[in-house]
């Protein structure tokens, strides 16, 4: 559980003058930003810590169905806030200590293996370590003017949050070379060509396009959906197609149990044909 409780994160300053990370409840979504504008968002250890408090928040909190990570002012993340790391300061350069542990995190959230689903939503750049908590979140949805890209390639910096394990997983072994071996920008176009965006959409609109897609998420039967999801994540675990196959039916036996006779019941009642969701859910959408 979070030390510092439930809300305390809304109100997380860190002797600053205004709080690192910021959380909003609308529902079942939970709108977590980074709040520090002023250096487009890089992440100290101050903010790495309140992030990580924030998302344990979000994982405790039984209301909470899904994230949205965003970051204030225009920009997602930046990355790691390298004045803080050529500081030396123990306070505020980020924790390198250790490989193991979720505490430990550079970035703060990076080793954390979400329970629920995670929507970022990506204005202005996405670069370094603020790429890899991009990629750490099960669906982008990317601005048409934004950035990604390995900046910290730059400046020696390696990746440390999950870049090299995440990026080639989400992309391919020969393009997630290519991005990290050069460091060179990748826009909105390129992004969704590659699958490392889902969604690319006009300029401002990314918080509200994630939300949208975090409600209409948040809508279906739970159970059903996160056993999906755990079974997606788990099927790269497996060295077989046959293990893989035997895991998905362990979990979906659970979910079958949970929801599958009551959505039956609706759909031969006569809801949701054609690929229609009205009256399916609370949300509208059609396939």
């Amino acid at each position: 559980n979070s030390p510092l409780g439930a809300n305390a994160i809304r109100y997380l300053s860190l002797n600053l003058s205004m709080a690192l990370v910021l959380t909003d409840k609308q529902g079942p979504v939970t709108i977590i930003s980074i709040n520090r504008p002023s250096v487009r968002n890089c992440v100290d250890r101050r903010t790495a810590t309140a992030l990580r408090i924030a998302f344990l928040d979000f994982e405790n909190d039984a209301t909470a169905r899904v994230a949205v990570l965003a970051g204030e002012g225009g920009t997602f993340c930046a990355g790691a806030d390298l004045k803080a790391v050529s500081s030396g300061d123990p306070r505020i350069m980020n924790d390198v200590s250790s490989s193991t542990g979720e505490d430990k995190a550079p970035m703060g959230i990076s080793r954390m293996a979400f329970k629920k689903p995670v929507i970022a939503a990506i204005d202005g750049y996405a670069v370094a370590g603020g790429l890899e908590l991009a990629i750490l979140c099960d669906l982008r949805v990317m601005e048409e003017d934004a950035v990604m890209g390995v900046f910290c390639r730059r400046w020696g910096v390696p990746l440390i949050d999950g870049g090299t394990v995440r990026l080639p997983r989400l992309v391919g072994l020969s393009r997630a070379l290519d991005l990290i071996l050069t460091g060179r920008p990748v826009d909105a176009k390129e992004a969704l060509m590659l699958g490392l965006a889902n969604r690319v959409v006009a300029k401002g609109k990314a918080r509200a396009a994630a939300i949208d897609i975090a409600a209409q998420i948040a809508a279906f039967p739970q159970e059903c959906m996160l056993g999906d999801r755990k079974s997606t994540y788990a099927q790269s675990s497996f060295s077989d197609i046959p293990s893989a196959m035997k895991n998905e039916f362990e979990i979906g036996l659970v979910s079958l149990a949970a929801n599958t006779k009551e959505g039956a019941g609706r759909f031969a009642a006569g809801q949701g044909r054609h690929g229609v969701f009205e009256g399916t859910t609370s949300v509208s959408a059609k396939l």
